[in-house]
Parts: C-alpha cells; structure tokens; sequence
C-alpha cells in the first residue's frame, strides 16, 4: 500500500517535476480523498487510509512548495466507479450501482484547463461539473435511476449506505420468507389477544358485586360452587390471556426463527455444493456469529464434495469471518456486500483474504437460490 500509493505518487512527482517547470500549466493531479480524520475511515483498513491520505498530504505539501510554478489538486469521486477493482470487490450487478469512468476524465479535464494558481485543492468530480453547468448526471450512471454507492472518506456513513442499498434490493430471501410466515402467525395471535374485550371489560364478573356485599350469601357454600364463580378461574387460566399482559416474551420471538435463518441459509449452502465449487475454492471458512442466536458454523469446501455443519471445522479454518447473525443471512441472500460489510466494520476477517474473495464470488452464484 505504501510503496504503490503514498511512496509511488511522491517518487513519481519528483520524476517529473523538472519537466513540468518548463511547462506553461504544469499539473499534477492525484486522485485521493480530501484528508477526514473520522476514525471510521480508519477502522479496519488503518493501511489503505494512511496510504490514501499521504497522497492528499503530498498535494498540500506540493502545491505550497511549487506554487506559481506547478499547480497541485487532487481529484475524488462522490460515487463509486466502475473499474476491474469495484468488480472484484463488489461483485456481480455491483456496476448498477456505480457510475462511468467518464465523470472522472471530464472532471480532470476541467481541472487541467485552469491556471496554475488553482492549486492546493480537493475537488469533488461531481462539484467540479457543477460549476461547469452540468446538471443532469445520470449520463454518467452504469444504470440510471439505480441508487448509487458514496466512495467512502466523505463522511457518508457506510450504515446509511446500506440501508438505502438493501431497500432497493430485490434478491429474494430465505430468512425473510420463513420470518414473515413467522411473525404472521405471531401478528394474527396478538389481535385476537386485543379484540377479546370480554377478558379487559369482564361485565358479568365485575357487576357481581352483590355476591360479596351479602354477608349471609358468603356462609351458603352453595354460591361459592355456582358454574359461573367457577369460569372465572378458568378465563384466567386460559393461554391467550396469559400471553397478554407479557409483553418481554415479544422481544423473545425473533430467536428461533433468527437461527432457523441460519440453518435453513446452511442447508441451502450445502445443496448449492459441488465438487466443482470445492476444485475452484479449495479453503475451509470458519463464522463466528455474534448475538443471542449466534455461535460457530463452519464450511469446509477442501473436502470431497463440500461440507458445513455448527461448531468448528475438523481442520484448521483459513479464513475466520466474524459477524452479527442478521447480517450474516443478509450477506448469503445478496442484500449485504461482504465488502461493504468489512469496509463498515460489521465483518470482521481474520486469515486469507484472498479466499474471503472467492467466498464471496461463490456466494453471489447462490443468491439467486438464498
């Protein structure tokens, strides 16, 4: 990171520095972020940001030193970009959400064109283009209309982001189908608890008054065996009105069916294994599932037509994932990135990264299934 980012812009500037004093609009332009001390961004890629951020340093630094002579700016992008990296990174259908490498030529053009004493900027591609009078930006969209991915170091919180991207996303779920069958049954049980007014209103037993006013009445035990006294026990000991007034068992029921999720996302796997997928991956993955429903499943796609199962693997797992279950199920059904996971902090990857990558390409074959 250092030595093709940070050391590589600086080596390559001092190349060519001599060169561009004899020019009439000598420029160097970076393409790095404008300098965010957020932790965010440094949170689980310290690396890639301080090699980012020494490129936008060497811009500050440049720019004053060479000013009047070479004008220094760096140039970032609002949105994602679709290259070959954004395809490894996001995989499949990940272009719909990116815009074309266009926007950044015309805004480094709008750049080159301006005196030397524009320098010393962090310039926005899409702010740029507005000054030039552009205004309709879905010519440079992979898929206009399609919601897009802010490019990260601007202070566009990754959760925000995948928010919008899951209410836009279509993949279908099996979690979802299996919770939504669930809670219905659950919903269609709680209104049938609020509409009995005659438990709540109870007219018979409270306008019994008389029974108890009567001191002659409480010594014939023959009131106290009447058929109605005796119902009255028998409403209270009914399931409904029970479940009534617990309102904590609700925040309860999420957990069988969230690990039902889990396993019924294992068990697709499983069906979606071949001989083939473990020829092309060839690693054992390991997932650490946060929560109340979490704990530790494996998939072993190094043995002999693929394996998964709960508790950790027989052999030692190449790569460790770490995660809160509901973003696992999201993750497996296509409406989580792993990549905009790991970015945001919500995966946390411990061995070969290499192998998390065909991971998540494998993943995005079983989508359509999950």
């Amino acid at each position: 990171m250092m030595n093709v980012n940070t050391r590589g812009t600086y080596l390559t500037s001092k190349a060519c520095i001599p060169f561009l004093k004899k020019s009439k609009v000598g420029h160097i332009l970076n393409l790095s972020p404008p300098l965010n001390l957020n932790p965010l961004w440094f949170k689980q890629h310290c690396a890639y940001t301080i090699a980012k951020y020494g490129m936008s340093m060497c811009v500050l630094g440049m720019a004053e030193e060479f000013r009047g002579e070479i004008a220094v700016n760096a140039l970032w992008p609002r949105t994602a970009i679709h290259t070959a990296a954004m395809d490894m990174l996001g995989g499949s259908g990940v272009e719909n959400q990116c815009r074309k490498v266009d926007i950044i030529a015309d805004a480094a053009y709008s750049i080159f064109k301006r005196p030397k004493s524009f320098t010393g900027n962090f310039i926005i591609d899409e702010n740029i283009l507005k000054e030039e009078g552009i205004k309709n930006f879905d010519v440079y969209a992979i898929a206009p209309g399609h919601p897009l991915l802010p490019d990260f170091f601007l202070d566009e919180h990754p959760d925000a982001v995948m928010e919008e991207k899951e209410s836009n996303d279509s993949v279908p779920e099996v979690k979802e189908e299996k919770l939504q069958l669930q809670e219905e049954s659950q919903l269609q049980k709680q209104p049938q608890l609020q509409e009995q007014p005659q438990l709540q209103e109870k007219p018979q037993l409270q306008e019994k008054p008389q029974l108890q006013e009567q001191p002659q009445l409480q010594e014939k035990p023959q009131l106290q065996e009447q058929p109605q006294q005796r119902e009255q026990p028998q409403l209270q000991q009914q399931p409904r009105p029970r479940q009534q007034p617990q309102p904590f068992v609700q925040s309860m029921l999420p957990q069988k069916p969230h690990f039902g999720a889990v396993e019924e996302t294992f068990r697709i796997v499983k069906d979606s294994l071949s001989d083939e997928v473990v020829r092309a991956t060839q690693a054992v993955y390991q997932f650490e599932l946060s929560g109340e429903d979490g704990g530790t499943w494996f998939l072993d796609l190094k043995s002999k037509g693929g394996k998964v199962g709960h508790g950790e693997p027989s052999d030692r797992a190449d790569v460790v994932m770490s995660m809160a279950t509901d973003d696992f199920v999201k993750m497996f059904s296509g409406k989580l990135k792993p990549t905009m996971a790991f970015m945001s902090g919500k995966l946390k990857i411990k061995g070969n990264i290499a192998l998390a990558i065909k991971l998540e390409k494998l993943m995005t074959q079983m989508n359509s299934r999950l």
